[in-house]
């Protein structure tokens, strides 16, 4: 079943979320996302105005020198993702006491929150970011806190290393039956190699997070993604395994989902790992894809798990697959869309929307857009589509 040709899904309806003409929009999956306790979904990317003259002036690596004014921005939806107030979104929703990113700021940042916490309230919702870099060897984990729903934010806290090199957070919580909240971020050595998914885990009431356990092993025998960590544009070689999301299933089973990649500009793909112990211990559960990354899942009513991710070869779009076993194998591919105007596309959030519907949002540019820079104007939509 699973080598059947992929298909498009039989209904499929995109939108545009949010775009700019100056405006390079991206990364939703490690920008944050949450739904509160009234069902409202709550959705972060980043933005940063550019100029759209010439393509190799917004590649990643020099993205942050040729552009002003980044920032994030925050969509919301009440509908189950079909409409978001992208014409009205909120900007830098986390700012403020303890917010910043820089080694100053991360010096006035507490340990700890001051108030006992409470996760299983649907309505405390955790960012877990890092500051003083990402993905790099001086980045450190951060933790943040809304208690009414994401209409406000508390002080970030600086998660401590614990003995690690170094903890990059990718807004990757999930909280257990028991109460405790689990942060799934990765490690990068000091020489910015070899990146390791890991597991922190709140402690004294949930006020504290310390280091639980490595979700991977501490290198791959076979290499798959081994890359030249002398390369000064470090994020355009083969990583391992980052970019862990996590996902408690009703028996009790945490799936962490990783990202590799021998070249972010297309070869990666998805894998998935399983604890039956809470995330004390973890072990290889499945490849997800032939190419794809990074993912993340949805679990349906009726027991089948979604994988949504961005697929950067050509042609680029969105696409997913279905497990009907809770995860072990994954059926044939949905091409959710392929009009993608360059690889520069994907980092999805999703969810479910209903009437047997996944909903989910991404950055994208498309290959009919009038700009051509290496693709068109960087921007956030949405799909829903059916699971057949």
């Amino acid at each position: 079943m699973k080598f059947s040709p992929p298909r498009p899904p039989r209904h499929v309806d995109h939108a545009v979320v949010y775009r700019r003409e100056d405006e390079f929009c991206s990364w939703p999956f490690t920008s944050g996302f949450w739904e509160n306790a009234e069902g409202t979904l709550i959705a972060n990317f980043t933005s940063r105005t550019v100029s759209y003259n010439s393509g190799d002036a917004i590649r990643h690596d020099v993205l942050g020198q040729n552009s002003s004014n980044p920032k994030t921005v925050t969509v919301r939806s009440r509908d189950r993702g079909k409409t978001w107030d992208g014409a009205d979104p909120q900007i830098n929703m986390m700012a403020g006491p303890g917010g910043g990113g820089g080694r100053n700021a991360m010096a006035q940042m507490p340990a700890a929150f001051t108030e006992p916490v409470d996760y299983l309230d649907r309505n405390v919702l955790v960012s877990s970011g890092s500051a003083g870099g990402f993905a790099t060897s001086g980045a450190r984990g951060t933790a943040s806190l809304s208690r009414d729903g994401g209409r406000t934010w508390g002080p970030t806290v600086l998660l401590p290393l614990d003995g690690l090199p170094s903890t990059t957070g990718v807004q990757s919580a999930l909280v257990r039956p028991d109460g405790r909240c689990l942060l799934f971020l990765f490690s990068v050595e000091k020489d910015n190699s070899n990146r390791r998914p890991l597991v922190y885990a709140s402690t004294h009431d949930g006020r504290e997070f310390h280091f639980l356990s490595y979700i991977v092993p501490k290198a791959d025998p076979w290499g798959q993604a081994d890359g030249d960590y002398t390369d000064p544009s470090v994020a355009f070689i083969g990583h391992r395994w980052f970019y862990p999301r996590g996902y408690m299933l009703p028996n009790g089973r945490i799936l962490c989902t990783v990202r590799c990649q021998r070249d972010p500009t297309g070869v990666m793909w998805s894998e998935v790992y399983y604890s039956d112990d809470g995330g004390e211990t973890w072990g290889f559960l499945s490849r997800i894809n032939d190419f794809g990354a990074p993912c993340n899942l949805v679990l349906m009513p009726d027991g089948r798990i979604v994988c949504v991710y961005g697929y950067r070869l050509m042609p680029s779009g969105i696409r997913a697959t279905v497990s009907e076993d809770s995860g072990k194998s994954w059926g044939p591919e949905i091409i959710v869309r392929d009009d993608g105007g360059s690889w520069d596309v994907g980092y999805p959030n999703s969810w479910y929307a209903g009437d047997g519907q996944i909903g989910t949002l991404y950055y994208f540019n498309s290959k009919n857009d009038k700009v051509k820079a290496n693709g068109g104007v960087r921007h956030v939509a949405r799909s829903i589509f059916s699971i057949d």
